[in-house]
């Protein structure tokens, strides 16, 4: 194993993997920016290094700062967490280049899973059936003859990045004309890589997802998380199982993505997410690192999912069998972001209280604590709240009580949205799809 750990990260994540190694006797190293001085990832690892300015332009996805500072404290391997450059290839490539381990895939994969059209192309060659599309496209007239092959209305997707950015819908030629150039120059924007490609657009699917772990010779899965509660293609609620499928849909989904990853030799934590729609799943992507929802996972499954991803990075075979996986009860999770629930503005300041929920079936990730200073500089998740139970009515009645409980001051928080959503009949019924919250917000 490991002996000390650089964790390329902030925030909650960061906070998660420094315990999954200190459950394993590992030393720790927090890399952070000087907005995050005081964070408490950067308080309870062994040693800390500063690593730039508060833009993660300047800090964490600096490099060549990154790469410096696992040289100065020895660290033997880097964990990127999620985000920032955690599916970067050249990042894990040069990582390995120093002889320093990268917790994650191999670059190769991630190269691969990273570009979407690839992934698609990687996708057919595995078995999985995908959503009607194009190849990278640039040229105009090229771009409608595809929209009229696929059939309107279209997707316009950006090739190199995800979360919604570089995402347009397009329902006839006239609409695909005006917003390819924006969908292009957003993508350009974000991930430096202009190339887009059209894609079906499916109505009102779920947004499925499957966990898996592979340890390049073998795969299991962990089941499947529905995160179809979505607002601009951000999850907000995710749950598992799915309330929409039945017991054979479910296994058919699990066994398809693990056979998928031991074909392809996949070593790691990653996630192959899926539209589901009248009964069909369509492969979407393939998120090649640790989600954010990986928590209800490891809840039902009692798994401990970052401990697997350093044992299997260190060099352990797959300790686990997919006959002796048993996946309990139900569990939800709910993101709690730093902002506005009504108009979602973003909502940094300095918690001035805070009370976590406590007792059976709770689990609250975050990095949080009274009189720290939440910065303006980065992403908005500031909390998770995991409920576990028996089964999903159970679920919801401690999901009720735990937000009841949760107390977060000084700044505006989505808490009061998620107590909304618990007492929705559709959410309570499981019957929503990716575009419900939207709706009910309107602002479809």
């Amino acid at each position: 194993m490991f002996e000390k750990v650089l964790i390329a990260n902030r925030g909650e994540i960061a906070l998660r993997i420094h315990r999954a190694c200190r459950e394993l006797g590992i030393r720790t190293v927090a890399v952070h920016s000087t907005a995050d001085e005081s964070a408490m990832h950067v308080r309870l690892a062994d040693e800390s290094v500063c690593i730039g300015p508060p833009a993660a332009r300047d800090s964490y996805l600096n490099i060549p700062a990154i790469l410096s500072a696992a040289a100065i404290t020895g660290a033997d391997a880097i964990h990127p967490g999620v985000g920032f450059l955690s599916e970067n290839a050249e990042f894990a490539a040069m990582v390995e280049e120093h002889g320093v381990t990268f917790i994650g895939p191999s670059a190769e994969h991630l190269r691969v899973m990273g570009d979407k059209v690839m992934a698609r192309g990687a996708a057919q060659e595995l078995g999985i059936p995908i959503v009607p599309g194009s190849p990278v496209l640039s040229d105009p007239r090229a771009a409608a003859d595809e929209a009229r092959r696929i059939g309107y209305p279209v997707m316009i997707k950006a090739a190199a990045g995800g979360g919604g950015r570089g995402m347009r819908l397009a329902r006839d030629e006239a609409e695909l004309a005006l917003l390819m150039p924006l969908a292009s120059a957003e993508a350009q924007a974000f991930f430096r890589d202009g190339s887009v490609y059209l894609e079906r657009f499916l109505e009102r699917p779920r947004h499925i997802e499957v966990q898996v772990l592979g340890d390049g010779i073998d795969a299991v899965h962990l089941g499947e998380r529905d995160c179809s509660m979505q607002r601009k293609h951000q999850k907000l609620v995710e749950e598992t199982p799915s309330p929409a499928l039945n017991a054979a849909q479910r296994a058919q989904l699990g066994a398809l993505a693990a056979a998928a990853m031991r074909k392809l030799g996949y070593k790691s934590a990653g996630t192959l997410e899926f539209l589901y729609q009248d009964g069909e799943f369509f492969f979407i992507e393939m998120n090649a690192r640790l989600q954010v929802e990986h928590p209800i996972s490891e809840m039902v499954s009692g798994i401990d999912i970052v401990r697997e991803q350093l044992r299997i990075a260190a060099g352990a075979p797959l300790d686990l069998r997919q006959e002796d996986i048993e996946l309990s009860g139900h569990a939800i999770e709910c993101r709690i972001n730093a902002e506005h629930p009504e108009t979602f503005a973003p909502s940094p300041g300095t918690i001035v209280s805070y009370h976590a929920p406590g007792g059976p079936g709770v689990r609250i990730d975050s990095a949080l604590y009274q009189g720290y200073a939440v910065p303006p500089h980065y992403d908005s998740l500031v909390a998770k709240l995991v409920v576990h139970d028996t089964s999903r009515n159970a679920c919801l009645m401690r999901l009720r009580r735990a937000l009841e409980e949760f107390v977060i001051g000084g700044i505006n928080t989505t808490l009061p949205l998620h107590q909304r959503l618990v007492a929705e009949p559709d959410f309570i019924n499981g019957a929503y799809d990716i575009g419900w919250l939207e709706r009910f917000l309107g602002q479809a």
